[in-house]
């Protein structure tokens, strides 16, 4: 028990304690500040601004930064697409695999252009080296890039900047931050034992007879992984994700996989610091997050130590719950891997979330639920500072002050705005395809678990989809084909389209709705003219006030979604601890 949660300290003694250097690089890069690697870099730059026609020192209006990323992030749709469906007869296939269907292609296409890689395939047998690198690959970076790009214009309009060029930022993003580290990654992870080449699968003799040959997938793994943790992904280049041994040999690339997931979010908070010249304020802010991080990961990490009940009272004693899980990793590295995953929207799985204790349950569909912890790429940090957009003014009217934020005032178009894009677009993009699902359990959800789990899986599949996460509960019916058991013992393999187009619609709803609206937010506030601070002002970098917004961030999560908490994992803990579960 102590080596599992000394395992975890010094995970997240690791994340923090890089906090102030990468945060304080990122500030520096989207200030055009002097860098290391400027002097290689400066050329590259200039070269691509060229070649896209960008004017380096153009800045944006929120509509066109909004325009500018609906645009081109539909262009590289489209690409994505037809490399999938084309895949049959493109290079770099040595497997010889065709087009998916289109539905899946689709989806997969919408899923990583997202952000999100929420994979209805299994990547070994259904995808090219091609689609993997040339589509999946790219998508990665540009994705991953663009929502950064979204978190620092953000962090401009707070902080009374313009919002900046978004070719530039995502350039920039890809050119001094995603790349450099993803470069080192991977040369670590090729190190490590992960596989890096473009040879086919490799034909061996199984141990039980020699006489029988088995095909072992591999392909150009390591490059995928990095990028895949660093930038938020997820999307695992095979089936089981980081719980391949080829993706994820030992603890050593597990503890790259989790410290590359939370680094560039967790760090981000530290860049606003330093555009706002208010590293108190980032600190508290940071330490607000990080304690309810911390508090999850123990109520995840205490859940799969104590085991279940039933299968403890099998064996004459308590044992952890090692279902769905990776000897290697134990069930405190899947405690923590599942926290991080859900927390950061990245969405690799070292272990099978359905196979969680309730309380594992509870964490992950919460983590996604309020996306602030530590929350998507760039965006998660944006999302964190408009609940305390709502803080401000929630507590300007109970204090009777006037609500400002960094000396600019909070009005009604900025408040509407948080409100619109916290408390109603996401739970619009969860709840109600969840609950079309639902009424048809048979024909649209295959659900493979009755009762409060099976809500549990459709719920995740949606919130998964709508925070941009793409981790999956599974047990449900949503890959091609899909033969799902119902009643009488028949089967039906209609359910991977309903899933494959019903999961587009949260895709598209949870990424870009809030993106125009954290822009439009931006922009208003880059807008207002700074008010001198006084004796009325309402200091937001205080403990205090940091408490409040954490309050208000809890409470909030929990009248939304506090339901079907109720009605999935903390239904589920009560029959299991009644011995009926």
């Amino acid at each position: 028990m102590l080596e599992g949660w000394i395992q975890i300290a010094l995970t997240v003694s690791i994340v923090v304690a890089i906090t102030p250097f990468l945060g304080g690089y990122m500030a520096r890069v989207y200030q055009e500040q002097r860098t290391l690697l400027d002097p290689i870099l400066n050329p590259v730059e200039r070269l691509l601004y060229s070649l896209v026609g960008v004017q380096a020192k153009e800045n944006m209006t929120g509509w066109q930064y909004a325009r500018a990323i609906l645009y081109s992030n539909v262009v590289m749709a489209l690409l994505l697409f037809f490399i999938i469906m084309s895949q049959g007869w493109l290079p770099l296939n040595p497997t010889g695999v065709g087009a998916p269907t289109w539905d899946t292609a689709l989806h997969t296409a919408i899923s990583f252009i997202t952000n999100t890689n929420q994979q209805h395939y299994s990547g070994e047998t259904y995808l090219s080296y091609a689609s993997q690198m040339l589509g999946l690959g790219y998508h990665m970076f540009t994705s991953a890039a663009t929502g950064l790009a979204v978190g620092i214009a953000f962090i401009r309009g707070l902080t009374g900047r313009p919002l900046g060029n978004f070719y530039v930022d995502l350039i920039r993003s890809i050119t001094r931050i995603l790349l450099p580290i993803s470069i080192v990654g991977a040369v670590i992870l090729i190190a490590s034992g992960v596989p890096e080449t473009l040879a086919g699968p490799a034909i061996v003799s199984t141990l039980e007879n020699p006489a029988v040959s088995q095909a072992i997938a591999r392909g150009p793994v390591a490059h995928f992984e990095i990028i895949k943790q660093l930038g938020e992904n997820g999307g695992g280049f095979f089936a089981i994700n980081s719980a391949h041994p080829f993706e994820n040999p030992n603890p050593l690339t597990n503890l790259i996989q989790i410290v590359g997931m939370v680094c560039i979010p967790s760090s981000f908070i530290y860049t606003y610091g330093v555009f706002a010249n208010n590293r108190k304020q980032a600190w508290l802010v940071y330490g607000m997050v990080l304690a309810i991080y911390v508090g999850f990961i123990i109520t995840n990490a205490i859940g799969e130590y104590q085991g279940n009940p039933a299968v403890n009272a099998l064996l004459g004693g308590q044992a952890p719950n090692l279902e769905g899980k990776e000897v290697r990793f134990g069930w405190a590295q899947s405690a923590l891997f599942a926290t991080t995953t859900t927390g950061t929207m990245c969405g690799a799985v070292n272990s099978l979330h359905d196979s969680f204790m309730p309380n594992g349950g509870f964490v992950t569909l919460s983590n996604m639920f309020l996306q602030i912890i530590w929350g998507g790429q760039g965006t998660g940090t944006a999302y964190l500072f408009a609940y305390l957009l709502l803080a401000v003014f929630v507590t300007g009217l109970m204090v009777g002050r006037t609500p400002e934020f960094l000396g600019r005032k909070i009005e009604k178009r900025e408040v509407v705005l948080a409100s619109f894009l916290i408390l109603l677009v996401h739970p619009i993009a969860i709840l109600i395809p969840g609950a079309i699902a639902l009424a048809f359990p048979d024909q649209l959800a295959g659900i493979s678990n009755p009762g409060f789990h099976g809500l549990s899986q459709v719920i995740y599949e949606y919130a998964s989809a709508a925070a941009n996460n793409g981790s999956g509960f599974e047990g449900l019916g949503d890959s091609q084909p899909s033969p799902i058991a119902i009643a009488g013992g028949a089967t039906t393999t209609t359910t991977a389209l309903w899933w494959n187009l019903s999961a587009c619609f949260s895709l598209l709803a949870g990424r870009y709705v809030p993106i125009i609206a954290l822009l439009l937010l931006a922009d208003s506030m880059s807008r207002k003219q700074p008010v001198p601070m006084t004796s009325g002002t309402l200091r937001t970098d205080t403990g205090l006030f940091t408490g409040i917004t954490a309050g208000i961030v809890l409470i909030m999560g929990a009248l939304t979604f506090f339901p079907v908490l109720a009605l999935g994992p903390i239904a589920e803990a009560f029959l299991i601890s009644k011995g009926i579960g």
